[in-house]
């Protein structure tokens, strides 16, 4: 496995501090020049535009994070004062956002979330502090190209990036030179060239008591070396099922097939947001619209309705992405409390395995 960054509130804080240290030390020998006038690098605004840009995306996400933005940004403005400001107050303004930001992601719960309309309209402080470096290590390229000064950010940045927002990427042996090219700012050797991109954050698919939260690539191999995957577990877990489809999850990440809404969702109890198992997909959906779940649950969690809950908000949502006709699971004959989770969430029985003790084959229907 790549490098993909450490788990918790003071590791993403720690990741946007080194971020803005490593971006501000980079270009403060350019600080006497007058940034206005020189276009940074391939995008359309000249440098301090961008490092106004920078300051704005670090103060509003720490916002959104620190204030639970519950469906969009809250309606305050991030602007550099005085708005001809030059470049020595542009930097201290990016130190300042990320101090903020920093203290947003090192104090929030674990279950904190804020607004952000892309794609799944949230993101927790791994997420946040994940697009804040992202915006810095991003745009402080664009700003050191436009004013002919080196800047190459460190492999464990670019690594917490891709593995946090490009979980379909792979890494490859230079994370920066990789990052560059998936968001459309270099080339890979045997890549097309990147025209139109965006990232990802984990998500949610909520339930009556639940929250299913996609595991990040982070947290899939963190559960694949015998971690807990940064989350709080009910008595006896992370279980074989849930370290068995982490390691399903990390293996298609290393090979660069991941989508991350097809893989593996721990269920988190609202109510003390505990871990109580895993709910996943074995992939994306195949050319017939047809996606395969599988399901791993406490035992100290059974028998009071959250498998078939969750089950049936997965299924679902999956229903409801194009494309998606059929939602498929297996199960062993002789498993008859399995078998009556699949029935009450509305799968039915077409069919069975010729395989040792018998397998059934259950699926839900888009009708």
């Amino acid at each position: 496995m790549t490098t993909l960054g450490a788990l918790g509130g003071d590791a993403a804080a720690k990741a946007v501090t080194d971020a803005v240290a490593e971006a501000v030390a980079a270009l403060r020998p350019a600080a006497g020049r007058d940034w206005s006038t020189v276009r940074a690098g391939r995008v359309e605004w000249d440098c301090r535009r961008t490092a106004q840009h920078v300051v704005s995306d670090l103060f509003a996400y720490a916002t959104q994070l620190a204030t639970r933005a519950p469906d969009a940004y809250r309606p305050v403005e991030y602007t550099l004062d005085p708005p001809d400001a030059d470049a020595p107050t542009a930097l201290e303004a990016i130190e300042a956002g990320g101090v903020m930001l920093a203290l947003a992601c090192r104090t929030a719960p674990r279950a904190a979330r804020g607004f952000h309309p892309y794609p799944f309209r949230g993101a927790g402080r791994e997420g946040f502090a994940a697009m804040g470096v992202a915006e810095v290590l991003l745009h402080t390229h664009d700003m050191a190209e436009g004013l002919g000064i080196a800047y190459r950010p460190s492999a464990e940045l670019c690594g917490y990036v891709l593995a946090r927002l490009f979980p379909h990427v792979r890494q490859g042996d230079d994370p920066w030179r990789t990052l560059l090219w998936a968001t459309g700012r270099g080339t890979l050797p045997g890549e097309a060239p990147v025209t139109r991109w965006h990232w990802y954050n984990t998500p949610l698919i909520e339930a009556e008591r639940l929250t299913l939260e996609a595991l990040s690539v982070p947290a899939v191999a963190d559960l694949a070396l015998g971690g807990d995957g940064g989350h709080h577990w009910v008595p006896g877990g992370p279980f074989d099922g849930t370290r068995e489809g982490a390691g399903m999850v990390a293996s298609a990440y290393d090979k660069g097939a991941l989508r991350p809404e097809w893989g593996s969702y721990v269920l988190l109890r609202r109510e003390d947001d505990r871990a109580l198992g895993s709910m996943g997909f074995h992939g994306p959906p195949d050319e017939e619209g047809r996606v395969e779940v599988g399901y791993d649950l406490a035992v100290a969690a059974r028998g009071q309705g959250y498998a078939t809950e969750a089950l049936r908000a997965l299924s679902a949502w999956a229903l409801d992405q194009e494309g998606v006709r059929v939602v498929t699971a297996r199960v062993e004959a002789a498993n008859t409390p399995s078998r009556r989770v699949l029935e009450r969430a509305a799968f039915r029985p077409v069919g069975h395995l010729e395989e040792p003790g018998g397998v059934l084959v259950l699926e839900r229907r888009a009708d």
